[in-house]
């Protein structure tokens, strides 16, 4: 049992490295890494940074908005860290217009 529970644990590890791994280099709804980077400051809690930098909006207007709207209640936002609600704030913060059915 102690060595099925040891498997368990070096695959669990395996699996969060690849995903971490995968996330360094990331596109997400038209917007690159480094867009994502770069609004990730103003999309994270407890602090968020507002408004958001130029990089960011910038990013954002390159971005599938209704995509990213798809997100709202997906895992992988918070797993990068992103709060959903401060995310899907931003297009707003950025002066763009938010898909109606965000």
């Amino acid at each position: 049992m102690e060595k099925a529970a040891g498997k368990l644990v070096v695959v669990m590890v395996l699996v969060t490295a690849a995903i971490f791994e995968g996330t360094r280099s990331l596109s997400l709804c038209d917007m690159s890494d480094d867009g994502l980077l770069a609004c990730k400051p103003s999309a994270t809690q407890p602090n968020p940074v507002d408004p958001p930098s130029e990089e960011c909006c910038k990013a954002l207007t390159g971005a599938n908005l209704t995509c990213l709207c798809s997100y709202r209640n997906s895992w992988m936002l918070p797993s990068l860290g992103i709060d959903p609600d401060l995310a899907l704030g931003l297009p707003a913060k950025c002066n763009l217009t938010t898909p109606a059915d965000c």
